[in-house]
């Protein structure tokens, strides 16, 4: 195999022409692959140490034999031993099992063997992504990670750039920071150039649209003016009373927006939540409504955020609809910034591209994901409306996506891509504009992001694994599909069953949405002819407390799940004619405004491909009698 000479990553990953066999990638959940990491964890261990030693070997050894067999040395290293045994013990107590089918809970899940291998390989070496001198291999890798991931999102290498954060909160920080950035830079050009913006007031001036206003940032750095503009923009100024206008974003968002409006000086009165409807969907009429009462009372918006794959229900956005809405809104000269939240849901893309990274048809891809033996059982698939949002998401201006959550990467490993690099000059604080002096890796990648000293092993973990396994249906979207076929397949076996009796008492029991449209399934038990909502939420908080771990060994447990409250000052109504289905009446949700939910994230790569996958469901129900049959003895 040819070398890299240089220490650079390849510029392109290698295609792989066959399947990647899931098997391989994992520990497994009963460490079946276990001589395969031992053996290559060894020998990655070997490599650093010989390399220890092998630099300058004329150098003196720091240790002799004699000290090292000394009584203090040897109780230090015993010590060192007892700690990490009492470590070991405590991990293996309470630490959650990723791993197994019994751990249906929050958005965690076996790690990749060439993720987990290559963070602890690097580790030793630790480099410090903040700056390219402290990290000559990681730096390099964190940038080809992040035109992966834009590639894979379907934006254009060639302008677009990304990077990996700590997670997708600081993501979502960076890509307001952008926005907000963006925003007041023509009217920093007005206060310093005026006749560059010439015959424009303040309200087309903040309605520019975002490719308008990154050809203004060259017309201003040609002008030789650009740094006297920047000085004149939010960055320097604050964003004051008003300034810039609002921010609209989806009841479904993740809480770290709600910070960044504080953060970034925005301010959580200027963040408009728009409502969801009952799929928690962002209700394209009421934004509709909301922008046009933004227009009329002369309020710029700032960005518009909308989400894929939610951290509650799973659900996506109709991010075509959205697009298409800011492209109507741009011909009537209103103008704002489109972040898409995928932190999610973004590698899920990988599902719907071929081997060349082309976004398949609808028909093809149906056929893929049989033919390829990705969906193994009968599913409805994706719908029209989740392939024609997937198929929007580069309308974005930029996207968040963590590999630590559908990339399988060991924390900490967020990420974000912009879709026009020429906005980081809007956020640097040195070396600005290195694009243009033909350097792909910047000297001080601190510059142009929030963080400062970064894990260089979790940029090699995630570039590891893109090396590995193909952004697109090959690979991937193997893993991806298994999960979100596994979610469809628990779905249908609810709205099969509808009911189950327990101790002579029948409970009903529902999904919250009828089609998830993702990989998580939330859902709700109700003793038949209960009215009571309080009673309902009652019996569904003990079902979890029986499948959570409160106190003792989490081995203990033979199912453990996760649980939310959906609350009418966070969802509105949307969550209404769900408790209907459960048999509680309209007066009763106006009245609790409130509903307990258990929600399964079904990330394991494995379920759905079990032999006996029907049996699995079933005894997942099986395991839920006995939680409900204690539910009733502590209700009693």
């Amino acid at each position: 195999m040819a070398q890299n000479p240089s220490n650079k990553p390849d510029a392109k990953q290698q295609p792989v022409q066959e399947n990647v066999e899931v098997n391989a990638l994992f520990l497994g959940p009963k460490s079946e692959n276990r001589d395969y990491f031992k053996n290559t964890l060894s020998f990655l261990m070997d490599e650093h140490m010989h390399w220890r030693r092998d630099f300058h070997p004329e150098d003196r050894n720091v240790m002799d034999l004699k000290e090292m067999r000394s009584e203090h040395f040897q109780a230090t290293l015993d010590r060192t031993t007892d700690v990490l045994l009492d470590l070991s013990a405590k991990l293996k107590k309470t630490s959650m099992p990723w791993f197994s089918a019994r751990y249906l809970g929050h958005m965690n899940s076996d790690t990749l063997m060439v993720a987990n291998l290559a963070y602890m390989m690097t580790m030793l070496y630790n480099p410090n992504n903040c700056a390219y001198e402290a990290s000559t291999v990681t730096t390099p890798m964190e940038i080809e990670a992040g035109k992966d991931m834009a590639t894979m999102l379907g934006f254009p290498t060639e302008s677009s750039w990304g990077h990996i954060t700590t997670d997708g909160t600081v993501a979502n920080y960076e890509g307001l920071w952008m926005a907000r950035n963006l925003k007041s830079f023509p009217l920093a050009v007005k206060k310093v150039r005026p006749d560059l913006v010439k015959g424009m007031d303040d309200w087309a001036l903040l309605n520019m649209p975002v490719k308008m206003v990154l050809d203004l940032v060259d017309t201003v750095k040609k002008a030789g003016v650009f740094d006297d503009v920047r000085n004149e923009t939010v960055r320097a100024n604050g964003v004051g009373e008003g300034t810039l206008g609002v921010v609209l974003i989806p009841q479904s968002k993740h809480y770290s927006w709600v910070k960044a409006a504080d953060v970034l000086g925005i301010g959580n009165k200027h963040f408009i939540e728009v409502q969801v409807n009952e799929n928690f969907h962002m209700d394209i009429t009421i934004l509709k409504k909301i922008i046009d009462d933004q227009i009329s009372k002369k309020i710029p918006i700032i960005a518009l955020v909308a989400v894929v794959g939610t951290t509650e229900e799973g659900s996506i956005d109709e991010i075509a609809t959205i697009a298409k809405l800011k492209e109507d809104y741009e011909k009537k000269g209103i103008s704002f910034y489109f972040h898409v939240d995928a932190a999610y849901g973004g590698y899920s893309r990988s599902m719907f591209l071929d081997e060349n990274s082309r976004f398949m048809e609808y028909d093809e891809l149906k056929k893929r994901l049989i033919s390829d033996g990705i969906f193994v059982n009968p599913t409805d698939g994706p719908t029209k409306e989740i392939y024609e949002s997937y198929k929007a998401i580069p309308k974005a201006d930029s996207i968040t996506i963590d590999p630590h959550k559908m990339g399988y990467i060991p924390y900490a490993a967020g990420g974000i891509v912009v879709k026009d690099r020429r906005i980081l000059d809007l956020i640097s604080y040195l070396a600005s504009y290195f694009y243009e002096k033909g350097e792909d890796t910047p000297a001080l990648l601190g510059s142009y992001i929030l963080e400062g000293s970064k894990a260089g092993a979790t940029a090699a973990a995630v570039w590891a694994s893109h090396r590995v396994i193909p952004l697109n249906i090959t690979g991937y979207g193997q893993i991806i599909g298994r999960s979100i076929e596994g979610a469809q397949i628990f779905t249908n076996e609810l709205k099969t069953v509808k009911s189950i009796k327990v101790a002579g008492r029948e409970f009903v029991v529902e999904p919250l949405t009828i089609n998830p449209d993702f990989n998580i399934v939330c859902m709700a038990f109700n003793e038949k002819g209960n009215t009571d909502l309080e009673k309902m939420n009652k019996l569904n908080d003990i079902i979890f407390q029986e499948s959570s771990y409160v106190d003792g060994p989490v081995y203990l447990n033979d199912w453990i799940t996760s649980q939310t409250e959906l609350k009418t000052v966070d969802y509105g109504d949307a969550p209404k004619s769900f408790v209907g289905r459960l048999g509680i009446p309209g007066n009763e949700w106006d009245r609790v405004k409130s509903v307990m939910v258990l929600r399964l994230c079904i990330l394991n790569p494995f379920i759905s491909h079990y032999d006996n996958i029907e049996t699995t469901w079933k005894n997942y129900l099986e395991i839920m009698k006995g939680k409900i049959e204690v539910a009733i003895t502590q209700m009693n």
